[in-house]
């Protein structure tokens, strides 16, 4: 299978090892992609939000499958335009993507699907937002309708706070507070039949203890320890498949991945919210994870057969994933310094590797940054305490000046006992 992925971070460089180990593909393209990713598979480059042109790159390749990575070519149509050409894509429609292009849409879906989630208010003028907030008080949950790239959401316990952002908005959405741990779970669907992969769990804020601003995520692990063995269970049947039947019933059938953001609340399961491809950290730790054949999942969703492909198989590892950020992220982040002591992960163990998300090449063909989250360091082992002390242990010999990283993600997972779900 000839397949061409699109994008250029950490999350396309995971796609992109993962399809580079299965036996059933024979090439691997990206577009445009990064420094790591060009390691791994052949790059293009690529306007990733022009449909025309990404569907004309995957027919000069002669791609049998496009997978479309970040949110917003899936927001602007790009799947569309690849499918148009008769080419298999493996990403939702426009229409079924607005589940993560509105905050609102996917309220409206929730409700009508009967899915649990937080209560929630729409608000345009500071008036409603004003109401909204002293309806549900503090903390206070405030979201962009849009894309912001896993940063649109302020959490705060200061009402001023919570008002500018509402006011840097155009439209937002005002919910209740839900309490509880969160876990990210992915689902594969081609619209109709549904397979849950494997939980993981991320780390937001920017800096240690859950403190700092809003990122788009700084590490996850895989598995869940301290997790109930039959949540993914729960969740298939509470929250994915009825958020499928629902899309369908619209006449917009969602064909892609299905990520719900959750809350474990003191009340059961709560959506936080839906994304309409595959999280950025976590899928570098579930993919670590899954021994079946990505390219034939993502084919069959693809063509509408996801009911003829086999139980996904997993391996009992565990995966850590630690982002090492530039400068200032998530702020005004610095691009341009020099990366080293990549050789030098490579050659310390091999259950440790690093994937690239804000890297080029520069003139003298040196990594170099170019973004804010710059690497994804990760690493797999027996329990989540082994593959963390490898995830650190291989961080620890890159330098990228001005750079930081949180030291504690899946600390607190390796006092439970791993018992993987």
């Amino acid at each position: 299978m000839n397949v061409l992925v699109i994008g250029g971070g950490a999350r396309e460089h995971a796609l992109c090892r993962s399809l580079s180990l299965d036996p059933s593909v024979t090439a691997v393209h990206c577009a445009p992609g990064n420094a790591g990713i060009a390691e791994t598979a052949t790059v293009h480059p690529v306007d990733a939000m022009d449909g025309a042109a990404v569907a004309a790159l995957a027919e000069r390749l002669g791609a049998d499958l496009v997978v479309v990575g970040p949110e917003a070519p899936l927001v602007a149509g790009v799947a569309d335009a690849v499918r148009e050409r008769g080419i298999a894509c493996f990403g939702p429609s426009r229409e079924a993507a607005r589940i993560e292009g509105s905050k609102a849409f996917a309220k409206d879906v929730m409700a009508a699907a009967g899915v649990p989630t937080a209560r929630a208010h729409v608000c345009v003028t500071a008036e409603e937002v004003d109401h909204a907030l002293d309806a549900f008080g503090p903390p206070y949950v405030v979201k962009d309708d849009g894309l912001a790239a896993g940063k649109g959401v302020v959490v705060t316990e200061d009402v001023a706070v919570a008002r500018a952002h509402a006011a840097a908005c155009d439209r937002v959405v005002i919910e209740e507070y839900l309490d509880g741990p969160e876990v990210s779970l992915f689902a594969i669907t081609d619209g109709t039949t549904v397979l849950p992969l494997r939980p993981a769990q991320d780390f937001k804020r920017a800096a240690d203890g859950d403190a700092g601003p809003n990122t788009g995520g700084m590490g996850a692990y895989s598995p869940l320890p301290w997790a109930d063995p039959k949540l993914v269970d729960e969740v298939l049947h509470t929250v994915l498949q009825p958020t499928v039947d629902e899309m369908r019933r619209r006449g917009t059938p969602f064909a892609g991945v299905l990520y719900a953001g959750l809350a474990l609340t003191s009340r059961g399961v709560r959506v936080i919210e839906f994304n309409a491809r595959f999280g950025d950290p976590e899928t570098q730790v579930v993919l670590a994870r899954l021994r079946s054949s990505l390219a034939g999942l993502l084919h069959h969703a693809a063509t509408g057969r996801l009911d003829e492909y086999p139980e996904l198989r997993w391996s009992q590892d565990a995966a850590v994933t630690v982002v090492l950020a530039a400068k200032n992220y998530p702020a005004s982040p610095r691009t341009g310094d020099p990366i080293d002591g990549l050789e030098e992960v490579a050659e310390l163990d091999e259950h440790a590797y690093v994937l690239h998300a804000g890297t080029r090449r520069d003139e003298t063909g040196r990594v170099v940054s170019a973004g804010g989250r710059v690497l994804s360091v990760t690493a797999t082992g027996k329990d989540v305490a082994q593959a963390r002390e490898r995830a650190y242990r291989a961080l620890s010999r890159i330098r990228l000046d001005g750079s930081h990283h949180r030291t504690d993600i899946a600390a607190a997972a390796t006092l439970e006992a791993a018992t993987p779900v």
